[in-house]
């Protein structure tokens, strides 16, 4: 499984309620979740999906929710 990992702008539970139909509409993801505690509000992806793919549709889906991420490398 590989994980992808996003600095976002996702703040607190209800941006993380905002965001939920987005990243779960999205097939490639197997599991997510927010570090809200973290400075950089680190979004974790987990998936078996080539990354780069799933690296788009992560964006795509934060953007269409209207958030900002940033990959982490």
């Amino acid at each position: 499984m590989t994980t992808l990992q996003f600095n976002t702008n996702i703040n607190c539970g209800n941006c993380i309620k905002s965001v939920t139909p987005f990243l779960n509409a999205v097939e490639s993801i197997e599991a997510w979740e927010v570090d809200t505690n973290n400075p950089s509000k680190v979004l974790s992806v987990h998936t078996e999906e080539q990354a780069e793919s799933v690296e788009a549709a992560v964006l795509g889906a934060l953007q269409q929710a209207g958030f900002k991420a940033d990959t982490i490398r």
